[in-house]
């Protein structure tokens, strides 16, 4: 895959109360590249179309756990949790070409990692964070580093508490990449400036 983007926005339909076409539309108005369409509830069917429908505002989509859809709207990839089907076996469906992310809550976890045929890693949560009740133990900017120092120049995603008042900390951190839901999906009215607002602070 290409570098990553500075700002990595997740959709999330319950937050923001937006279709997730509707949120990649205003996220990449606001200059957003790499979205993640995030859905644990919504029935197979409507995900699907609505992931189908967010394909056509021009940005590289990833799905979070789910291949199926991910092949049969023609995303760019998927992203995958401890949780979900193993990167290897996600690479035989999904194929060489296609963009893979891995979601890591420590060290050792990130270490064992960047062993997979992934394209890039997610850490965290590195603050607390109210976006998922089964987060696992923070792990601070200091985390953060152990993980950069570990993995060398491996693509890193940090996630979890990101907000506009920190991004720059976790960038500075190690970080090439900030996960980031709440922090842009809170105020609907507002996704879009809240984007280039976060990917100006994000510069280096």
């Amino acid at each position: 895959m290409q570098k990553l983007p500075r700002v990595y926005p997740i959709t999330d339909v319950k937050l923001s109360e937006l279709s997730h076409a509707e949120q990649v539309r205003l996220l990449s108005i606001g200059g957003a590249s790499l979205i993640q369409l995030r859905e644990k509830q919504m029935p197979a069917l409507e995900f699907y179309q609505q992931a189908r429908a967010a394909q056509r505002h021009g940005v590289q989509l990833l799905i979070n756990d789910r291949v199926d859809i991910a092949l049969a709207v023609g995303a760019a990839g998927v992203h995958l949790g401890q949780d979900d089907m193993p990167p290897d076996a996600a690479r035989k469906l999904i194929g060489t070409q296609a963009i893979i992310g891995y979601s890591t809550h420590n060290l050792e976890q990130a270490v064992n990692a960047i062993r997979d045929p992934i394209d890039y890693l997610a850490v965290g949560p590195i603050f607390s964070t109210t976006t998922k009740s089964d987060t696992a133990p923070v792990l601070g900017l200091e985390g953060l580093r152990a993980v950069r120092q570990a993995i060398g120049h491996f693509p890193l995603v940090a996630i979890g508490g990101i907000t506009s008042a920190n991004a720059r900390e976790v960038i500075e951190a190690g970080a090439d990449s900030v996960a980031v839901i709440s922090a842009l999906l809170s105020v609907p009215d507002r996704i879009t400036p809240l984007t280039q607002s976060l990917f100006h602070l994000c510069q280096t």
